[in-house]
């Protein structure tokens, strides 16, 4: 119990100082200009891997299409991932409204689609033409200086091997559910993309919204057709290559969330499986030269997925047999008493977090945020340890692990 204690407060300090590193970032990146284009502007390959999306599609193309990026230099390339809906005209109809622009539609089928994000982002890697290549998940609607946000960053500074940008919940007054997705992104997402950016150099790729070179793909691969956190595990082989990944919070784009339960708990056990599998992937490297750039993230999930998961349900456990008169700890008074403190902290560091955006320093998400410590925290904790038992099945039967296609709202 006392080891558990000792855990779970160890990560805590560790997310409270990236808490305060990121909002210090954060007034620094209000402060500093943005960079500008280049004389000379990169074509940009914008590619949006796509699986049975007719529901967002169209609202996800035109939104790209109205980038303030120059319309002669980048081109939209949709991956239509042997979908069986009506994607495939969805799609065909844009092309024919807009014949001038640089729109094309790569329709796979299941001999040699249908395997995954990644496999669908190599198909298109091999049409697209730009010196830089960008990605958008098919519900993304992007602000329009996204593109030239991105771009002119990574432009600007050649040990850039990508840079990122922010996502906002698009629906986020939706359920109950997309409120907590809503102040997740906000503070343990993209908060603390900023303060891993201002401690130790180091950002993830997201997934969504970000331009990364199409030289250093090339050299690393492309992306892991195995990986089901494509985004993870193609952030730490840029590391690797010696680039860095930066963040830049004022390309934004916004983007549907999990409106229910069960959607929302199969998105997030791939997310947990998917960094498992890289987490292993690249254990080796954890005290080795060439995975000192990578070494603070991967002990940090290491810690995240492994120890902080284990030490909740130890905690969460003398906590029931407590209540049910079973068995009783020497530590209860105190551990109660940093229980009522890490509350209170959390509370603090997550409101602090959220001030930074127009329009949520609000009362409601005071009590969403409440709320999310006693509810949302143990459906992480759910998600996580069935994410660890269907991981280690999948490699004990020798199983492949399949993509879940997460369920979009009008």
């Amino acid at each position: 119990m006392f080891i558990s204690i000792l855990v779970i407060w160890g990560i805590m300090a560790v997310n409270l100082i990236l808490t305060v590193a990121g909002y210090t970032q954060y007034l620094k990146d209000v402060r500093t200009p943005l960079p500008a284009l280049p004389d000379q502007v990169p074509f940009v390959s914008v590619m949006v891997p796509a699986h049975n999306e007719g529901v967002v599609i169209v609202r996800t193309v035109l939104s790209l299409l109205n980038f303030d990026y120059p319309h002669d230099r980048y081109e939209i390339i949709v991956i239509n991932d042997n979908s069986s809906d009506n994607s495939a005209q969805l799609l065909a109809n844009i092309q024919a409204s807009y014949p001038e622009r640089n729109l094309s539609v790569i329709n796979t089928d299941k001999t040699n689609g249908g395997k995954g994000k990644s496999n669908a982002l190599n198909i298109g890697l091999k049409q697209a033409k730009g010196s830089v290549i960008s990605i958008y998940d098919a519900d993304n609607t992007p602000e329009r200086p996204a593109l030239r946000r991105l771009v002119a960053e990574l432009m600007s500074h050649p040990e850039y091997g990508a840079v990122i940008g922010k996502f906002r919940t698009r629906n986020k007054n939706a359920t109950l559910l997309t409120r907590f997705i809503n102040v997740e992104t906000l503070s343990f997402q993209w908060m603390a993309q900023a303060g891993r950016l201002r401690l130790f150099k180091l950002c993830t790729i997201p997934g969504t919204n970000y331009v990364i070179r199409r030289d250093l793909l090339e050299r690393i691969g492309g992306w892991d057709t195995k990986a089901l956190a494509e985004d993870t595990e193609v952030s730490f082989r840029v590391y690797r290559a010696g680039y860095r990944i930066y963040f830049q919070p004022a390309a934004v784009t916004w983007e549907q969330e999990p409106q229910t339960l069960d959607v929302w708990f199969h998105q997030r056990t791939r997310w947990v499986k998917g960094n498992i599998y890289v987490i292993l992937k690249n254990l080796h490297l954890v005290f080795t030269k060439s995975g000192r750039a990578i070494r603070f993230d991967l002990l940090y999930f290491l810690s995240i997925y492994f120890l902080l998961m284990t030490s909740l349900i130890l905690s969460d456990t003398v906590f029931v047999l407590s209540v049910a008169d079973i068995a009783h700890s020497s530590l209860q008074g105190f551990n109660n008493a940093l229980w009522a403190f890490a509350v209170v902290l959390f509370v603090i560091s997550t409101f602090v977090t959220i001030t930074t955006e127009k329009g949520e320093m609000t009362l409601s998400n005071l009590l969403i945020i409440i709320f999310m410590y006693v509810v949302y925290s143990q459906m992480w904790l759910a998600v996580a340890a069935y994410g660890m038992v269907g991981y280690i099945r999948e490699q004990v039967f020798h199983q492949q692990a399949k993509w879940y296609k997460t369920k979009r709202y009008q």
